[in-house]
């Protein structure tokens, strides 16, 4: 789909579920959020048919986010039912890794096209300082299991700069022992999020080429279906990449829309902006009023976030654990 800005918006990320097993300081509270009832969640039946559709119009990747998506029971059924869906070439998840080493082969056998795993750092004190749980174990087993695995499903790792405690190289490390993509999120002024002051781009670089020498821009094959930009460095076997909203503004060439767990169509993170597919979903609307819906929103995505300025009317309130990573 081309939206107003001449910008072809062919990639959806799809949250499953707004619970997690983690507490991330930028993402909920410490007690959590309460959670949004089961029978108000689409069913992955809705969330199936919501894929037909988009394809349809044009739409080829599908993201699996939460919450923690891995919490959602028969997620690997859902990616395989997905895969099915003609004109979706690919399909991927995002998840914090806790429950990776039990369901990997499971997530490998549903044909899933790639796994990204959110670890901020490989310091167990400060991972359950940021998470409020004590599982990095789990998670470093998780990666243990996908790199070892048959027909290694292609990992990123992503990590969100938020303090100078964190031993950013320490992670950057993962990318140098592996060939796997170790990314670098400015933190985006979203919920809790708010309340952090983002290390920028600029910063995380000069800390990597000080402890690894000058990085070169990668030209390869794309590694994503997003705005990260990859670098190399010497003697690394996987890549570097950033992914800087915040200091280096890439709206203009957004490619995606988001879906919450309650089935809201979210056309910019920023912004409340979108629609109700649930209420068409369950009401009378055929697929045909359903495109229309979506044909309609993607027609009135915002320009670009204002990240950084002053807030805005119909900015955002919800948290990230709400709106779908």
């Amino acid at each position: 789909m081309i939206d107003e800005y001449g910008r072809n918006i062919d990639y959806i990320r799809i949250s499953v579920t707004d619970r997690c097993d983690l507490r991330c300081v930028y993402c909920m509270p410490e007690e959590g959020v309460i959670p949004t009832a089961h029978s108000e969640i689409l069913t992955y039946d809705e969330i199936v048919r919501l894929a037909e559709i988009l394809a349809g119009l044009g739409f080829k990747k599908i993201k699996l986010t939460g919450g923690e998506p891995m919490c959602r029971l028969g997620i690997e059924k859902l990616i395989a039912s997905l895969k099915n869906v003609g004109g979706i070439k690919q399909v991927t998840i995002t998840t914090n890794g806790v429950t990776l080493a039990k369901k990997y082969e499971a997530l490998r056998e549903s044909g899933v096209d790639g796994i990204n795993i959110s670890l901020d750092t490989t310091d167990r004190a400060l991972y359950a300082k940021i998470t409020r749980r004590d599982m990095l174990d789990n998670v470093l087993k998780g990666l243990e299991v996908a790199l070892a695995g048959k027909d290694m499903i292609p990992l990123k790792i992503n990590c969100v700069p938020m303090s100078r405690e964190q031993k950013l190289t320490d992670v950057a490390l993962l990318a140098k022992e592996n060939d796997i993509a170790v990314r670098f999120i400015e933190m985006m002024p979203i919920g809790y999020g708010s309340s952090f002051d983002y290390i920028s781009r600029s910063e995380v670089i000069a800390k990597m080429e000080e402890a690894f020498g000058v990085l070169t821009p990668y030209e390869g094959k794309a590694l994503g279906n997003g705005p990260a930009e990859y670098f190399t460095a010497k003697g690394f076997k996987g890549k570097l990449g950033f992914i800087s909203a915040v200091s280096h503004k890439f709206c203009g060439n957004c490619n995606r829309i988001r879906l919450t767990s309650a089935g809201y169509l979210k056309t910019c993170l920023q912004y409340e902006t979108g629609c109700d597919l649930k209420s068409l979903l369950r009401g009378a609307g055929d697929d045909n009023a359903i495109a229309d819906a979506i044909i309609s929103a993607v027609g009135k995505k915002p320009a670009g976030h204002h990240f950084g300025e002053e807030a805005a009317g119909g900015d955002e309130k919800k948290t990230m654990s709400q709106i779908g990573g």
